[in-house]
């Protein structure tokens, strides 16, 4: 009799799983951002966490687990329960550097489940007003050239080693065979500002640097993905300027534990659809960078592209961070 209860119950366990599952969410979800708050990347959860909670029924509660480049929020959200109260906002450095250049950290790219991606942007490349001019540092060959004539002596920063800003002037580095300083700093705005004060040259830059470049405080002298931007029309790419291959392009994206169940990731990309109807959000997304919601497969295949295409960047470079 215990044995055909015991066997009972197990044929129930399938049903009262996708029953559970079908009510989800039944409690507040966490937004794990892997950044401090007022980062690039919190901003971007900060709308993400407003549309879901609507979308939901459900308090959608940012917590931001900022250090190590995003390494600590990360594998906090890679050793979660996969049940879809635990997701997470991050940049695309967490997720496809991180991993190869912390050989000792906590995840790697496939303990995700990627949701979908939420908007992608270029770097674009600053430097100071005043050390441009007086060095004649107008466009990427102008400081190719000063670079070529004084080795190191350029400075550029991140916000920390293997960050994707880093990466993406290691690449320039390769591409024109230069070489520069890297200064890491704790955020990429602390590196905007070591720019505009001149404490730095130059830098890849987030969308952030827009005003700062309309306001005269930082020159830009080109962007990093494979077309100009419309904010932009006059600043080439890095392509155009003859160092090819070159395409950096930064992006954000939600995702979960791996294992979480398809109908929940497929109900998390649902309801983020609506932010391409909800004008509001929209708006305020179109501020950091260029709105581009794809499905979970999609996104999961861009993650792996990335995680071997930044890996060859890597190697070549021989950066480890542990």
């Amino acid at each position: 009799m215990a044995m055909a209860s015991a066997l009972m119950l197990g044929g129930m366990m399938p049903g009262a799983v996708m029953a559970q599952q079908a009510a989800w969410p039944g409690k507040p979800i966490r937004l794990i951002v892997p950044f401090p708050a007022g980062s690039f990347t919190d901003t971007v959860a900060r709308v993400v966490s407003e549309r879901l909670t609507k979308s939901l029924g459900q308090p959608v509660v940012v917590e931001n687990k900022a250090g190590a480049n995003g390494l600590i929020g990360a594998t906090e959200v890679a050793r979660s329960a996969p049940d879809g109260y635990t997701v997470m906002v991050t940049n695309s450095s967490s997720v496809t550097i991180n991993p190869q250049v912390y050989k000792k950290g906590g995840y790697k790219p496939k303990d995700f489940a990627p949701v979908t991606l939420i908007l992608e942007a270029p770097f674009i490349l600053v430097t100071n007003p005043d050390w441009a001019q007086k060095h004649g540092v107008n466009t990427v060959q102008d400081l190719a050239r000063y670079a070529a004539q004084q080795p190191g002596k350029i400075s550029y920063g991140s916000a920390g080693p293997g960050n994707i800003a880093h990466l993406s002037f290691a690449m320039l580095n390769n591409r024109a065979k230069i070489q520069t300083t890297h200064i890491p700093y704790k955020s990429a705005a602390q590196a905007q500002m070591a720019v505009i004060s001149g404490e730095l040259d130059t830098a890849f830059d987030t969308w952030s640097a827009l005003p700062q470049i309309k306001a005269g405080k930082l020159k830009p002298i080109a962007v990093s993905g494979v077309k100009r931007m419309a904010q932009l029309p006059d600043v080439p790419t890095v392509e155009e300027a003859g160092y090819k291959p070159f395409d950096a392009t930064f992006w954000i994206g939600l995702l979960a534990p791996a294992g979480t169940p398809p109908q929940i990731v497929q109900k998390l990309y649902s309801s983020m659809q609506g932010i391409l109807e909800d004008e509001k959000a929209r708006a305020a997304l179109s501020q950091q960078g260029e709105v581009v919601m794809i499905d979970p497969a999609r996104f999961a295949k861009r993650v792996e592209q990335e995680e071997a295409s930044w890996g060859a960047v890597i190697q070549k470079e021989g950066i480890t961070l542990d």
